[in-house]
């Protein structure tokens, strides 16, 4: 009915907010640098910088970037591990005019020598221990440790750089489905909306604290940033072994009594499995992929309050929110945000009615000017707006299946393509698929998430070989590890006589086999666990990984291992060895035999440490007599 169409397509977009549009994100931080210039604005570890302080860095950033060239529309790298002069460095790049490309240092390097070439940087940020692991490349570095005497002795000065609101803000590369990652390119406008919005609801005031432990390369990040310098609070960085290890997190969290924090689910497993007892004053977001509701009714007796914030890197980070209360069923996604239009359609882009899933198309302030050098993917992706009469309007085209409930809060129902989050990443499954394709000893490859295990999502790759000789998962593995993102390789390589089809002649992914939990063929011969600790381990490895026996030289990660699975074991360890250990140490030992050899010195060394006494030494020498014998 008309009646229905006009609450579809007008009064549930009703979302008109003024905003200062005008104005870029750095701005927002130099007006508060005024209103607030002795205030606390970045912590990091032992260091903290005033509003004053980290304005006057940055601005000597800026003109030093400047006089290498950098203005609107320049891109400029930064790959910089998470500390003071990452702050730094992206309101340096903003200042000067330019707009940031965030490179992660974890990433391989033939993806990140792809998104060196494909983005043409006028610089590159890093810091000096970063520098020799880079690709080679020909773009000028800037080390923001080892140059800092230079950039120092630049005007502290707020820079004029000539740069308006519709000029790029930031490039951040997703996964694509032709193999490559594509750059997804944001406007300073777009993002003003956004902050404006989040500052509003869920809500972010001068008083708050924000802990940020969000990578650059995520675009969740650049809320995480810059909503606490625009608004006067406090912003707290973790280092990348801190937001990995939920223990250290823990602890900072309580530390800098953190009132505000935006991972995703993951990472509030993490701090629920070291034992976080909650906080009444927390503000708690989950974002980046689905919220399940058993993990939403944990978390809501442990904070002030509960929200699911739901958007594609291609409409800024955001575009619904949802505050969640505890209930059964899945978690929804919400309402949009300030100028936002939601519009969830059929094929013929028609609008369906309530109840109806469809997919979900977004208008608004948000919407990305497209993607870098892709001018075919971005008039595919974003088409013309068929419900505005705005000359211009665009619908991005998100792929994902939602319907609209009763009361015009959206749940989200998965996706009508091949992507997916896992971790709160995006994954292109075609991406993976075409790359295995490229193996020389593999003709057909197809690659999909399992969940067979509530809550535990693992990529699962479905081979089919022209060889006699199949090639390992190592091998496999090792590939792949080379030219994808650590959480892009899949847990699991299962190999085929040939792919199942459907009458129609297409791959069918239903009759696809479970993995069996079989030790994968690898190139360590395999060898059991003879002491104690490692079969301790062995048994936690098993539980954790679903194969059916773990060898001592077996490499956790070789095994179906990923960095979330290793933080989990890591978290188990601890009760199982009666030994503490930090996360770094389980990265650097990733075989039972080598974890259970430091364990074993560990223990010597602080037993040599202690007084000496007879039971002591008796001790060491039972210890030093059970290793030989292992």
């Amino acid at each position: 009915t008309d009646a229905a169409q006009l609450q579809l397509l007008v009064e549930w977009n009703n979302t008109q907010t003024e905003y200062p549009q005008d104005k870029c994100i750095h701005q927002l931080f130099e007006a508060q640098v005024e209103l607030t210039p002795d205030a606390i604005a970045l912590v990091f570890e032992e260091q903290q910088l005033t509003y004053r302080q980290l304005n006057a860095r940055a601005n000597q950033l800026a003109h030093y970037l400047q006089a290498m060239g950098v203005e609107p529309e320049v891109l400029v790298g930064i790959c910089v591990e998470r500390s003071v002069e990452m702050v730094v460095g992206l309101l340096g790049i903003l200042k000067a005019g330019g707009a940031y490309v965030p490179l992660d240092p974890a990433y391989p390097q033939e993806r990140l020598a792809y998104m060196l070439s494909d983005s043409q940087l006028r610089v590159l940020l890093t810091q000096q221990e970063l520098k020799a692991g880079l690709v080679e490349h020909e773009v000028p570095v800037v080390c923001l440790d080892a140059d800092w005497e230079a950039i120092n002795r630049e005007s502290e000065g707020n820079p004029a750089s000539g740069v308006q609101s519709n000029n790029l803000a930031y490039v951040i590369y997703t996964s694509g489905s032709t193999g490559k990652p594509k750059g997804v390119q944001i406007e300073h406008f777009s993002v003003i909306n956004l902050l404006n919005s989040v500052r509003q609801q869920p809500g972010l005031t001068a008083q708050d604290t924000l802990l940020s432990v969000t990578t650059l390369s995520f675009d969740v990040a650049v809320s995480e940033i810059f909503l606490p310098l625009a608004v006067g609070a406090r912003l707290a960085v973790v280092s990348r072994e801190v937001t990995s290890d939920g223990s250290q997190l823990l602890e900072k969290l309580n530390a800098y009594n953190a009132t505000f924090l935006q991972p995703t689910p993951i990472t509030w497993r993490l701090l629920l499995a070291a034992g976080w007892q909650g906080s009444n004053q927390l503000k708690m977001i989950s974002t980046g992929e689905a919220l399940p509701r058993e993990l939403a009714n944990q978390l809501l007796p442990k904070g002030a309050e509960l929200w699911n914030l739901y958007g594609p890197t291609e409409i800024t980070i955001w575009a619904t929110a949802y505050q969640v209360e505890s209930g059964k069923g899945s978690v929804l996604i919400g309402r949009p945000l300030t100028n936002t239009q939601l519009y969830i359609l059929d094929s013929d882009l028609q609008p369906v009615p309530i109840g109806i899933p469809g997919e979900l198309h977004i208008g608004g302030a948000g919407l990305a000017r497209g993607y870098l050098n892709r001018p075919e993917l971005t008039a595919e992706k974003f088409i013309p707006n068929p419900f505005s009469e705005e000359p211009g309007s665009r619908l991005y085209k998100t792929g994902d299946l939602v319907r609209y409930l009763a009361d015009g809060n959206i749940e989200c129902l998965g996706r009508i393509d091949h992507q997916v989050k896992i971790r709160g990443f995006r994954i292109e499954l075609g991406e993976i698929e075409t790359l295995l394709s490229q193996h020389p000893a593999l003709t057909e490859a197809v690659v999909m998430v399992r969940e067979d295990i509530p809550g535990d999502k693992r990529l699962a790759a479905y081979v089919v070989s022209n060889q006699e000789i199949l090639p390992t998962t190592s091998e496999l593995r090792r590939y792949l590890k080379d030219k994808l993102a650590d959480y892009m390789v899949p847990s699991a390589f299962i190999f085929l006589e040939a792919m199942p089809l459907t009458p129609n002649g297409k791959v069918n992914r239903r009759a696809l086999p479970a993995p069996e939990g079989l030790r994968p063929e690898l190139e360590t011969t395999y060898a059991m666990p003879q002491t104690k600790v490692e079969q301790s381990l062995a048994e936690v490895w098993q539980q954790m990984l679903q194969v059916e026996k773990v060898g001592i030289h077996d490499n956790f990660f070789e095994l179906g291992g990923n960095s979330l699975l290793m933080m989990q074991v890591h978290s188990k360890l601890p009760k199982i060895i009666g030994q503490e250990l930090s996360i770094v140490e389980m990265f650097q030992y990733t075989t039972i035999h080598s974890l259970a050899e430091y364990l074993s010195q560990e223990q010597n060394r602080q037993l040599s440490s202690q007084p000496n006494d007879n039971r002591g030494e008796k001790r060491r020498n039972r210890l030093v007599a059970r290793k030989r014998q292992s």
